[in-house]
């Protein structure tokens, strides 16, 4: 029989997240200092600035997500196995247990069983018999 291992909770990587946010920060920070460089310039905010912005932002979320999605994945995995080793150790105790009881009826009857097969041992066919006489 194998041991269950205990079950363990998920511990999401906060590092990781705090990096997620750092990075959007900065390039948040990167697209308002162009947006304010491109004010105070003589050309105004040009399309094409706020389009690059727009993009970097969008293809940091797209990364995030793709990571997150992938996290959320192997998850995913990890507790459909978690519940198949689970449902194999149940069907394992479910069988050891039925098997316990059977063995324990076999012993219960065989020890009711014994005072009457014991009695008609002690009393043989000639009719003497063979228990201890008391005092």
């Amino acid at each position: 029989m194998s041991v269950a291992k205990p079950v363990r909770s998920v511990v999401i990587n906060q590092s990781s997240e705090m990096d997620v946010e750092e990075s959007i920060h900065e390039v948040l920070t990167r697209a308002s200092d162009t947006l304010r460089q491109a004010e105070n310039g003589d050309e105004g905010i040009s399309a094409d600035t706020v389009d690059t912005l727009l993009a970097r932002v969008s293809e940091s979320s797209k990364r995030e997500i793709g990571n997150l999605t992938d996290r959320l994945q192997k998850l995913h995995n990890k507790l459909q196995a978690d519940q198949s080793h689970l449902r194999r150790d149940i069907m394992e105790y479910v069988g050891l247990s039925h098997q316990v009881r059977q063995v324990t009826a076999i012993v219960s009857d065989s020890v009711k069983k014994l005072p009457a097969a014991s009695l008609s041992l002690m009393v043989s066919t000639s009719g003497k018999s063979l228990m201890p006489k008391e005092s």
